[in-house]
């Protein structure tokens, strides 16, 4: 296998920037690996139209010293979204994408969907415009185990949607199970799924090594080895259905390790290493490029990036790396040694 390997630049299709100071503290991160990023709308108060997503573009664009990160615009989906202005936002180039958020299912989801079929005139819309939904796949409820809340969803709510808007494309966002896999490859080349570094790296038995690590807590939460075998597998497999989404999620080291922890791993930093790691465990450097560069801007209709990023193998692992900004943002890296750079 080769010790050194040259990418497109790759993208990062699933992204919390949050805003204010932390989006300052976190951008670099970023926008240091990525060219784009679809940016999650999920802020307080949520992004649920066009004006708000080009007065969130602007505060993003303004905290960017690279001067080259773009950011991708959605919007935050409510049983009284607009399709009219989702629409004209996606067609003035404002959005990229809608976020479909069941109500309560994770960080800042309150204001989310509690009915589906309250939101099909939006899918109509979008399905007709080739708009994406991308969706945060789990049921809510204390009846549903936080470990089922995923396959529930597929078999209640994503089958049903896909069902009736069989154009519409769509996006299961960090998908955690095998049965989130063999959803998307039975549908049609509409839909697609991101997955996380982290979901490939950790399973739910990480969560617990040695006491409980608050740093690894996510949603959706992380599931069996068997799950995700089929995660690793998928993702490097070099079929286009699958493609890079970190869903790095910034979270102030107080909001982690307190009595009732927040769900989310920032790893904008150490993605890439820990993608490249994966990908060489699996034996499919080859297909890294598919997976960060390619499968992504295919399904989104946008270029590939011109420019490239290289990735080397070292004789030493990765150390953990320092926590990030005033509110000590801890970055993700597993137990298990990540040899891999960025150069």
């Amino acid at each position: 296998m080769p010790d050194k390997i040259t990418i497109r630049r790759p993208d990062d299709w699933h992204l919390h920037l949050r805003d204010g100071r932390i989006l300052r503290e976190v951008l670099p991160y970023t926008a240091e690996h990525f060219r784009r990023a679809i940016v999650m709308p999920n802020l307080v108060p949520p992004v649920t139209d066009a004006a708000l997503a080009a007065a969130y573009r602007q505060r993003i664009v303004d905290a960017d010293d690279s001067r080259s990160f773009q950011p991708l615009m959605t919007a935050y989906l409510t049983d009284k979204s607009d399709p009219e202005d989702l629409v004209r936002g996606y067609k003035d180039g404002i959005l990229s994408a809608v976020k479909l958020y069941p109500a309560g299912a994770t960080t800042n989801a309150d204001q989310g969907v509690t009915d589906i079929k309250r939101v099909y005139p939006v899918f109509e819309k979008m399905q007709d415009t080739d708009m994406p939904l991308l969706v945060h796949g789990e049921v809510v409820g204390s009846e549903y185990d936080i470990f089922d809340r995923e396959k529930i969803f597929l078999d209640t709510i994503l089958g049903a949607i896909h069902a009736t808007f069989p154009n519409l494309k769509i996006v299961l966002e960090h998908v955690t199970t095998r049965q989130g896999i063999e959803f998307v490859a039975a549908a049609n080349d509409r839909v697609a799924a991101t997955i996380t570094p982290h979901h490939l790296m950790i399973n739910r038995s990480t969560m617990f090594k040695g006491g409980i690590r608050p740093h690894l807590y996510c949603l959706p939460i992380a599931k069996r080895r068997e799950h995700q075998l089929a995660l690793r597998e998928a993702a490097t497999s070099g079929e286009q259905k699958y493609f890079l989404g970190t869903d790095s999620a910034p979270h102030a080291e107080d909001a982690k390790q307190s009595a009732c922890g927040c769900a989310g791993i920032f790893n904008a930093g150490t993605a890439m290493a820990c993608y490249a790691q994966v990908f060489d465990e699996e034996n499919a450097l080859e297909h890294l490029e598919k997976f960060a560069s390619i499968n992504g801007p295919n399904f989104y209709a946008l270029p590939l990036n011109d420019d490239t990023l290289t990735l080397y193998r070292s004789d030493e692992a990765l150390a953990q790396p320092d926590c990030v900004g005033v509110d000590r943002v801890h970055q993700f890296l597993p137990d298990t040694p990540v040899y891999w750079r960025v150069l």
